[in-house]
């Protein structure tokens, strides 16, 4: 991309990253109530998080890690800095790239999808400032998304000759109307958080001071429940959806059922009738 303000992608408010030094951590990973909410923060703050095949390395690491520790019980995943949650793909990288090298990146991006998705703790993405392109992908992979004031949604990749590869064409017609998600896809445009919300994209917005003390209030929330009832419930949604109604709903009930019989069942009503808070153990996987 040329340093020209009048470029399509430069409106959009792509820029060329800052020149300073890379961070060790290009993914920050942190725990907040007792271990039970792990943060990920995608920390390349001065190229407005651009995800490079390092980062995406890292990202992969992270979630891992997560999936391994049964004390979390919720994660959310933001980005560092004022300007972005991620704008995607880090072009620069991509510019000298052979088609092997492109190659090679790509596994590495569907490895970051494929692993979020299938993470069994809840995963709230709260998005501040641009979500483009990659960005907006690991946006709507998760299990849902609280938006800053600012938040803006885009897939720009056929701007620069690409056919989004990250889950865009999949997904985004499932969280908005499917033409308005083939007109994202097909001009580049992005819409504001307060269209994502009214579209039912987003599921809160609030002023960008506060977003994460949002997110947190909503973690916090999930954290206290039982965690083998949120994780079987996620998994029903997750594996019903799309399925005809009788298998989805077969799906429900064999997860209800193994909710009914855990030890968590027994923990929950008992506390009810004794007019206290239940006391949930982390799961034993």
């Amino acid at each position: 991309m040329a340093d020209n303000s009048d470029t399509r992608m430069h409106q959009l408010g792509y820029r060329t990253p800052a020149d300073v030094p890379e961070p060790d951590q290009l993914v920050l990973l942190e725990y907040d109530s007792g271990g039970q909410v792990a943060i990920i923060t995608l920390n390349r703050p001065h190229a407005d998080n651009a995800i490079t095949t390092e980062l995406a390395a890292q990202l992969i690491e992270v979630l891992e890690t997560i999936a391994a520790r049964t004390a979390v019980r919720v994660a959310i995943i933001t980005g560092a800095g004022d300007r972005a949650f991620s704008v995607g793909g880090d072009l620069y990288q991509r510019k000298n790239m052979t088609k092997e090298q492109w190659l090679r990146q790509r596994q590495v991006f569907d490895r970051v999808l494929y692993t979020l998705r299938l993470l069994r703790r809840p995963i709230i993405a709260a998005v501040q400032g641009m979500a483009y392109g990659g960005g907006c992908e690991i946006a709507i992979s998760t299990d849902f998304i609280i938006a800053a004031d600012d938040a803006r949604f885009g897939q720009p990749e056929a701007m620069v000759g690409l056919s989004a590869g990250g889950g865009a064409p999949v997904f985004l017609p499932r969280v908005l109307p499917p033409g308005l998600a083939m007109q994202m896809l097909m001009t580049g445009q992005p819409i504001t958080a307060q269209e994502a919300h009214r579209l039912g994209m987003v599921n809160e917005v609030h002023p960008r001071a506060e977003l994460m003390n949002a997110a947190m209030r909503i973690a916090k929330q999930i954290a206290s429940n039982s965690p083998t009832a949120v994780q079987a419930v996620k998994r029903a949604v997750q594996m019903g959806q799309g399925e005809p109604v009788e298998q989805a709903v077969a799906i429900m009930m064999e997860a209800h059922w193994r909710s009914v019989v855990h030890p968590d069942r027994v923990e929950g009503i008992r506390a009810f009738t004794e007019s206290r808070e239940p006391t949930f153990p982390d799961p034993d996987f």
